[in-house]
Parts: structure tokens; sequence; C-alpha cells
């Protein structure tokens, strides 16, 4: 049954009111969030009645297991196609992949590749990711279908999806192929590339983290510069401030009694922080507000700006009787939950062990379960804060994420170890080998360290923009862009004209 757009976000709005507590959930939470922000904000629930073209919505039936041929079973997996540009069948085709979330219509809509595609006459379509969104399979979560969930699974799915809808809409086998991705549908775009150059013809991957790693503290790294970088709003006052704030919450915690009770009423804990465990998750969901800040700083639909952060931390020193710092905590607790329509910051880790283990799709539809099994399995991406000099929590370690994996999935953290390994292995890591790909990164965003931010050679290039946070090259253009990232722009669309005009070359050739 194909679902409209108008129940495509009911459906995401009632989900974002469930969910777990642990750091890379809650980054997800904020990612769905802006991602939703900034794809209907200038599309609006009425699209179609103003002269706007409304994108099409399809579905592939797409082989569970593309890698057995005798595996009959299948699910559907959803797509969306905009047209309006597309000036003839051999113009070129860009593909926004979707990553570790649902993809709206406003994926072919709003920002690149959708303001690309009308200088080119491209069709654009937007490819949702197999187990996200609504391409789920119908049978469940369970483990047996867990199994075909991975990268290489996706891609599998793209060269089919690239198969089938050439046919669909009668592309001419001439026309270019350009993936494009941000996070780690960046990284797909870069790794479709990689592994398929026969069909994908370039790529141009945003903030992908294309080297899997175990122990993520370089994300707390750049978090913690970005406290300090005075063109965001940040000082060393602020990052200060916010590991003052920390020691704070750590002081109360080691307090007990009627001190836990005012502590959950103030930064929104659901349940006990009796147990060591509960308060991991708090202290994790409060790292990932502070590194959602800076991950996401300065976009729109995002709750909290490093620059608003830092005022918050540094506010009035006044008569309170608590440190300013923790009363700035507190209320960016308050902004960050109410923006996200949580009724809580944290939660149990009994019960987020318990949301983690549900299989039925309608209630995983948030994509939680499927994104930790993708860590424990192929990429890790831990956040840790245990190293020397990070000014947050030591608290959740390494050894209590890792445990997720196997309370959740029963995998062990060797194996996740192993994993992660033969990830890089695969793809190789920061040095992929991938021609005509482009790589953009912001280094405000703590993701950038895990990407290529150095050209690797004459056709893998890169760029850097000064003071930008995660995919916001991807972003709808706004007048308060920097001109930093305006450049940015610009040299995609000069990178984008230079593969295009080889294409066009390889068209003349080939007919001739």
């Amino acid at each position: 049954m194909a679902v409209g757009p108008v129940l495509w976000l009911h459906l995401l709005l009632l989900f974002s009111l469930w969910g777990s507590s642990t750091p890379a959930f809650l980054l997800r939470r904020l990612g769905e969030h802006i991602q939703r922000f900034q794809e209907t904000s200038g599309l609006g629930l009425s699209l179609g009645s103003g002269g706007v073209a409304l994108p099409k919505e399809g579905w592939l039936e797409q082989p569970l297991d593309p890698f057995n041929a005798s595996d009959r079973r299948s699910f559907l997996q959803r797509y969306w196609v905009n047209d309006q540009y597309w000036t003839s069948q051999d113009g070129p085709v860009f593909l926004h992949l979707g990553g570790e979330g649902s993809l709206g219509p406003g994926s072919v809509m709003r920002g690149h590749p959708a303001t690309l595609a009308p200088v080119w006459g491209a069709l654009v379509i937007g490819l949702e990711h197999r187990y996200y969104g609504l391409s789920i399979p119908a049978e469940g979560l369970d483990m047996a279908r867990l199994h075909f969930l991975s990268s290489r699974h996706a891609l599998a799915d793209v060269v089919s999806a690239r198969l089938a809808l050439s046919r669909l809409f009668n592309v001419s086998s001439f026309s270019p192929w350009i993936c494009f991705g941000g996070s780690y549908a960046g990284s797909l775009a870069a790794w479709a590339r990689l592994k398929f150059p026969h069909l994908i013809f370039a790529s141009v991957a945003s903030s992908a983290p294309v080297r899997a790693i175990l122990d993520f503290s370089e994300y707390n790294d750049v978090v913690s510069r970005s406290l300090m970088n005075t063109e965001i709003g940040g000082s060393r006052e602020c990052r200060a401030a916010a590991s003052a704030a920390f020691a704070e919450v750590e002081r109360r915690l080691r307090a007990g009694g009627a001190v836990h009770a005012t502590l959950r009423a103030e930064l929104g804990a659901c349940g006990s922080l009796g147990r060591a465990a509960d308060q991991a998750e708090l202290l994790g969901a409060l790292q990932a507000l502070v590194g959602g800040a800076v991950q996401y700083d300065g976009q729109a639909g995002a709750p909290l700006s490093v620059r608003q952060l830092c005022r918050l931390l540094l506010g009035e020193r006044g008569n309170g009787s608590s440190p300013a710092p923790y009363r700035g905590l507190r209320r960016a607790v308050q902004v960050v939950t109410r923006s996200l329509g949580q009724k809580c910051l944290s939660f149990s880790r009994a019960e987020t062990v318990a949301q983690l283990k549900v299989t039925e799709p309608q209630v995983s539809c948030v994509g939680d379960r499927q994104w930790l099994y993708q860590t424990c399995t192929e990429f890790g991406y831990y956040v840790t804060c245990e190293v020397p000099g990070c000014p947050f929590s030591q608290l959740p370690a390494l050894p209590s994420q890792l445990e997720l994996c196997e309370q959740v999935f029963g995998l062990s953290p060797s194996s996740i170890a192993q994993a992660v390994a033969q990830t890089n292995s695969y793809y190789g890591g920061q040095t992929p080998g991938a021609t005509q790909v482009l790589f953009v990164n912001g280094d405000t965003d703590p993701w950038h360290v895990l990407s290529v931010t150095q050209p690797l050679g004459p056709s893998e290039s890169a760029l850097l923009i000064p003071n930008a946070s995660h995919c916001l090259d991807m972003a709808p253009e706004r007048p308060s862009d920097s001109p930093s990232l305006r450049l940015a722009r610009q040299n995609i669309f000069q990178q984008l004209q230079t593969w295009l005009g080889l294409a066009k070359k390889s068209q003349v050739r080939g007919g001739a």
C-alpha cells in the first residue's frame, strides 16, 4: 500500500515520541528532526496545489537475499521521483541514497541534488534504504530477517534499483547515474562507485564516515575543540562550563537519595537513577545533547547551535541555588526534548533494551533497532569520553555500549571488533580507491575525522568546509550561508560540470 506524504509525516511525528536514550539514538533523532524540518519547510503539506509538482512515490520489489538466487523472498523498497526537470531520456540521473532513517518526498525536491537538476535536465530519484522508513519486510525485524541488513545488501539494492528504474522510466543506456548521499548514505554513495563503476558514473559523498571504528573517542575531541571555536560562538569559558556542568551532574548522582529525584525531574530522566547503568544512560544522553549542538551547528531546524548552548551554559550568574553551567544544561535539555517532542531525555537501561528487542515493523519504524544492529555487525562508531582531556563524563564506557549488542542481539564484543576490521578491509577505510568521487566535509562535524578530507588523487577529490557542520552542504540554501559554504557548493557544481562533460564525450563516442 502506498503511503502519501501527509501520512508519512504523521508516522514520523508519531514515532519520534518513542525512543531510547543511548547517544547514537538521540543523535539519530536530532538528525531526523532536522531532515524532516528541512524537507517540509519549503514544501508544506499542500504539495501540488500551488503549481509545484508532487514527487512520485513508487515501490520496487527487491530480493530479500540478493546474493542467493534460489531464495525467492522479497520486500518492497520505496523510492521517490522528481521528473520535472528531466528533458531527455539520455539526460543524467541523480540518485539520492537514503541512510538509517525514512526518506521522504523532500529528498528529491529540496537541497542538492534537486537544486542541481535544472541545470543539466536531470531525473532525480530518492531510494530509501532497506529496513528503514517504510521499506521494512512485512514479517518484521527478528534476527532471521536482520541477517539481510547490511551496507552490502543496500549496495545490491542500488544495483537492482538502477536497472529496474532505467527500464521503468526508459532511461538511455548512455545516461550517467550520479549518486548523492550524506552521513552513512554518503559512505554508500562512495562505495557504490567503488564497487560498481560500470553502473555508477560518479558520486558526491557528504560527511561520509568511510572508516569504521570501535572506540570513536575522536568524536568528543572535535566537540571539545568546537566548543572553544569563537567563529561559531564557542570559547574556552564555554568548554570549561560544559565540563563543570557534567561534573555537577556526576556529583549529584553520587549523592543519591532525594538528590536523585530532583535530578531526574530537572534533567528529564525517566525511571530511577539508582543503578549505575541508568546513570550511564543519562550521562550518555547529555553527551549526545552537547555533541548534537556541535554536529548540527547552525542548521535550520536544529534545536541548539553552539552559540545558543554556550549562552545557556555561561548564563547569568545570579543567586540561584545551582551553579550556572548546570542550570544552563537543564535549560538545554528542556529546549531539545521540547523540540523533539520527547517526554524524557533518557530512559532506564532495561527499558532501552526492551524497546530495542521489539521486532514489529510498525513500532520499529524509527530505526533504532536496525541501526544498532548495523553498528554491532559492521561499523562500531561508539562514542566514548575515556581519554584524558575529554570534558564530559567517562560514562557510558565502551564495555557498556558493547554490552548492548550482546543484550539485544547476542553478539559478543570480539565479534563486533572483528566486524569493524572486516568492513575496513572490504571498503578500504579512508583510502577506498574509488575514482570520480567527491568527498565533502565540514571541520565542525565530529564525523569528518572518519571521512576523506584531503584529495587522494586526481579523480578522488575532497572539500573541507571551514566551520561547517554535518551534511551542511546538502541543506537547502539560505541567505545566512557563509562564504565558505557558498564556495563549496560552487566547487560541487564545477565538479559535476567536469564529470558530466566527460559523460557527454563518452556518449558521443558510444554513439559514433
